[in-house]
């Protein structure tokens, strides 16, 4: 009882003590969600339909197209230009297919499994004929090619004494091919919903004969033009109610121009190029004399061309003439063998260079040869070898030995193009030069460090110069001393001129140019047409960015080989363009001040009866124009203009009628109709309306920004990468 009572005597106590404790634990668990939540928005890279897309969905996708793109090409390493380029197909692809699938759920359309099946098994879709799955004599994809392929992955994956790496090379064949699978069912689906739509665009026959009637009837006029630049600008000054009319009325004409789906941003930036200086040019003349003294005294060339770390290779083999640099090229004829030249500079490309002329000799452009390899280097493989030697010296099959060796011995062609300048190993070049200095029809028995070939050269084609010439090229490149004295020269007058506008006052007095970039979006990847500048488009875009703000000092280029500032000079807001924005006021004044030109033109030409009447006007020239047809617009050649409202407008005169004061987009017409002829072609309802069906049909490739705009597209991809 005592307990009890004391325990109530310190209940407000305790209830305080238990309040704080629980609001701990909620504040706690709120943080936690909070931060979670936090994490989750940091890994959104975009959004469609107001759907997130999360980074790792996305680079996952984008690891399965780099897959297939390496394994398509062959190429292991992607440049940078190639990785942004294959990032915006990768998005537009994934996008594209999100629009499509939205639009096929609400119309009910879908792709089975069976459907799919029955395309990979008739080998109907293209992407099909694009994979390794195909016949290599008809080029068309082979299904039994796949299924064999599947057994055989399934069969391996399943071994457990197979070799890794080449179950890591067959599982990316896989992953390859799940890619694909992914890729025709989506092809599949677009083509239905393609399909519908196509299906809903039919012509008629009035419309089929009133297509053909515009491309068949032509016309011949006598026109007179008064272009607008008779009036001047300061004549027609708008005001601002002239414009804002013009905004509104340009606002309904032009929807896509107008409604930004993306912000916008404009910029000034200066960007400083860091070029080698005459020390760095000197530092490199010395180095490479040094190197033209090794090349006329040591024999071992090679090195010497590897050691100087020359842009040219070189493998002690005659090379074309093609495969030399144009101006090394070039001077071939003057030298004679043995020939060492250089230091020299070549300015265009901006390299020193050092050559030694060794020979000139005459060899095949290419070469057939069929070969018998026999493997090891012990007394019994040469003794093998020599038997084969012998046995094909004495005029036995070539096939037939072959065979007696489990071989094919087939025809096999070697170019010019694919051994000149490749890095060879001394073997591989001995196995060249035997394939290119043999005579056709010759056989040789060729010993090497792995066994022994017996090469019979079966053809020579194109026999041309070939040089062996040795060659240093450098590029003359900055050291770190010449970039470090740019860096602080450009740091010390971003330093004296923090602001925008003293930069821009001061900017030509030290040497620097401002240039300007007008809305630039957040996936135009380069500021300034430089690479890596992916942390300068990120500052541009950042939401605490101001207008009047100047950037870092950033290093741009390749070779860190530009300095790049960038000031931010205006923001235009995703939705409709601003009337006042700049760029925009200037389209809307030339605008107006075109209509209050012909406004002017054509209170002239009212009383003129005739073109003679038009043509005495100031500024006023006279043309004829023949073959005219609604079809296509009218090039009106002594005003270099395209003008399309005289299509229509000549369409609808009669012959002789005078037709007055028709506003162009380079000037006001007055024409008269000479002659009105119809071409000789012949009416085929049927294939007009196929062929107005195709055009409706080719129209639909604007859908997809219908599409998109619904969609509400985000793109924040310039976060995550280049």
């Amino acid at each position: 009882m005592a307990t009890l009572q004391k325990i109530r005597s310190k209940g407000t106590a305790l209830i305080l003590i238990l309040g704080l404790a629980l609001f701990a634990f909620i504040a706690e668990e709120f943080v936690r969600a909070l931060s979670s939540s936090q994490n989750a928005n940091r890994q959104v890279i975009g959004k469609v339909y107001g759907e997130n897309v999360n980074y790792q969905e996305f680079n996952e996708l984008y690891e399965e197209y780099e897959n297939a793109v390496k394994l398509s090409n062959g190429n292991q390493n992607l440049t940078e230009a190639q990785s942004i380029q294959l990032h915006d197909q990768v998005w537009n692809d994934y996008v594209n297919q999100k629009l499509i699938e939205h639009e096929a759920k609400a119309l009910g359309l879908s792709v089975t499994d069976a459907e799919l099946q029955n395309i990979i098994n008739t080998g109907s879709s293209q992407t099909l004929r694009q994979t390794p799955f195909v016949n290599q004599q008809t080029g068309a994809f082979d299904v039994n090619t796949l299924k064999q392929f599947l057994s055989n992955y399934e069969e391996i994956q399943n071994n457990p004494d197979y070799p890794a790496a080449q179950k890591e090379a067959l599982e990316s064949y896989y992953k390859y091919w799940k890619f694909i699978e992914k890729q025709v069912r989506q092809e599949a689906l677009a083509q239905k919903y393609q399909a519908l739509l196509s299906a809903c665009l039919l012509s008629n026959p009035a419309s089929a004969k009133a297509a053909f009637e515009a491309r068949n009837n032509e016309a011949t006029v006598l026109l007179a033009a008064v272009p607008y630049t008779t009036v001047k600008d300061t004549d027609v000054e708008p005001t601002e109610q002239e414009l804002k009319n013009k905004y509104n009325e340009m606002k309904q004409q032009y929807p896509d121009f107008f409604d930004m789906q993306q912000e916008a941003r404009d910029i000034k930036y200066i960007v400083v190029p860091v070029t080698a200086s005459q020390a760095d040019e000197d530092a490199l003349r010395q180095e490479l004399a040094e190197a033209a003294k090794a090349l006329d005294s040591e024999e071992n060339l090679t090195n010497v061309v590897r050691e100087n770390r020359s842009m040219v290779n070189y493998n002690g083999l005659p090379v074309s003439r093609k495969a030399l640099p144009t101006d090394i090229a070039n001077q071939l004829d003057s030298l004679a063998p043995g020939a060492v030249v250089g230091p020299t500079k070549n300015v265009a490309e901006n390299t020193l260079n050092v050559i030694k002329y060794i020979a000139k000799v005459q060899q095949p452009d290419s070469v057939e040869y069929r070969m018998i390899a026999v493997q090891g280097a012990d007394d019994k493989a040469k003794k093998t070898a020599d038997s084969i030697y012998a046995a094909l010296q004495a005029g036995a099959p070539i096939d037939t030995i072959a065979k007696q060796h489990n071989q094919e011995a087939a025809a096999q062609w070697v170019t010019s193009a694919q051994v000149d300048n490749s890095t060879v190993r001394e073997e591989d070049k001995k196995f060249i030069e035997t394939l290119f200095t043999t005579p056709a029809g010759s056989i040789k028995k060729l010993d090497l460090a792995g066994g022994s070939f017996i090469i019979k050269v079966t053809d020579r084609r194109n026999v041309i110069d070939k040089y062996d010439v040795a060659i240093i090229k450098r590029s003359i490149d900055f050291s770190n001393a010449t970039h470090n004295d740019i860096w602080n020269k450009f740091s010390s007058f971003l330093a004296a001129n923090s602001k925008q506008a003293d930069i821009e006052a001061n900017a030509a007095k030290e040497g620097y140019a401002v240039q300007t970039a007008q809305y630039i979006t957040s996936n135009d990847h380069y500021i300034a047409n430089q690479s890596s500048t992916t942390d300068a488009l990120r500052w541009v875009f950042n939401k605490s960015t101001k207008v009047g703000d100047v950037s870092e000092l950033y290093e741009a280029g390749n070779a860190h080989d530009q300095l790049l500032v960038v000031m931010l000079t205006a923001i235009h807001k995703k939705g409709v363009r601003d009337f006042k924005d700049e760029n925009l006021q200037n389209i809307l004044k030339q605008e107006v001040i075109k209509d209050k030109k012909a406004a002017q033109i054509i209170e002239k030409m009212q009383s003129a009866k005739s073109v003679a009447d038009v043509a005495k006007m100031g500024g006023a020239v006279q043309d004829t124009v023949s073959h005219i047809t609604f079809a296509s617009p009218v090039f009106v050649q002594k005003v270099a203009s395209s003008e399309p409202i005289l299509s229509g407008t000549v369409a609808a005169a009669k012959k002789g009628q005078f037709v007055n004061a028709v506003k162009g987009e380079g000037s006001v017409y007055a024409f008269q109709v000479l002659e009105q002829n119809k071409l000789d072609g012949k009416f085929d309802q049927k294939q007009e309306e196929t062929q107005q069906a195709a055009t409706y049909t080719r129209s639909l490739g604007g859908l997809i920004q219908v599409l998109a705009r619904k969609a509400k597209i985000v793109d924040n991809r310039y976060l995550f990468y280049q």
